[in-house]
């Protein structure tokens, strides 16, 4: 059961971060034919509370039904519309370097609503390269290009001494989205949104819990 749209209140960015794991779930349920799911059985495939998830989901204004939960496919589409998922989003990639060319190359963009526009890098050896049905173009394009096609979300995946310039060309070109995957921190107005995807760090906290796992000491009082 849903609340009246006028009456959602703005989703907090902590629940923004979480609606994509639940959107993940109920995607898999709808293709196993579940067709209801309770809040305890959604929030513990998440790995949240229930009284988490149902907080959550009120933002969207879905409250479920008592003793027969969320209807899987109904919650699905809500969340995807709250997500924006609900029209394919142009991107572009900056840095075609391996990672460049991992995410260019990952067909699973399409099935979640975004499509890969275009592609650059300063390496004259790479432009002109076709990854998929994308030819690489060079980064002094990119202004014209973006304003061209659309772009709505510009990827950064180039090394960190050029991330701030390629940063500044997509802004100024009218991108107001960019993920950053690039081992530094963008400077950017207000009004444009930016995720940053650090690897490094991921695996450094990976490493603290894989640590804790096996019983080696913390660095902390490791003896030199």
């Amino acid at each position: 059961m849903s609340a009246d749209p006028t009456l959602r209140r703005e989703i907090p960015d902590a629940t923004v971060a979480r609606l994509p794991e639940y959107l993940r779930t109920l995607t898999m349920l709808a293709e196993a034919g579940v067709a209801s799911v309770s809040s305890e059985e959604l929030a513990a495939s998440v790995g949240v509370r229930s009284a988490q998830l149902r907080k959550d989901l009120s933002h969207l204004g879905s409250y479920g039904v008592r003793g027969v939960g969320y209807e899987v496919e109904t919650l699905a589409l809500e969340i995807t519309r709250a997500l924006g998922l609900t029209q394919d989003w142009p991107v572009a990639i900056v840095g075609m370097g391996n990672l460049g060319h991992a995410l260019a190359s990952y067909s699973g963009f399409v099935t979640k609503g975004f499509h890969i526009v275009a592609l650059f890098d300063d390496d004259p050896a790479l432009i002109g390269e076709q990854v998929g049905d994308v030819t690489i173009r060079p980064s002094w394009d990119i202004e014209g290009c973006a304003r061209e096609l659309g772009i709505a979300i510009g990827v950064i995946a180039t090394p960190a001494p050029a991330a701030q310039t390629v940063c500044d060309a997509l802004v100024k070109s009218g991108v107001h989205a960019i993920l950053n995957f690039a081992p530094s921190v963008l400077t950017v107005p207000a009004g444009v949104e930016v995720r940053r995807v650090d690897l490094s760090t991921e695996l450094q906290i990976l490493a603290f819990h894989a640590q804790r796992r096996v019983g080696l000491p913390s660095p902390a009082v490791v003896q030199r």
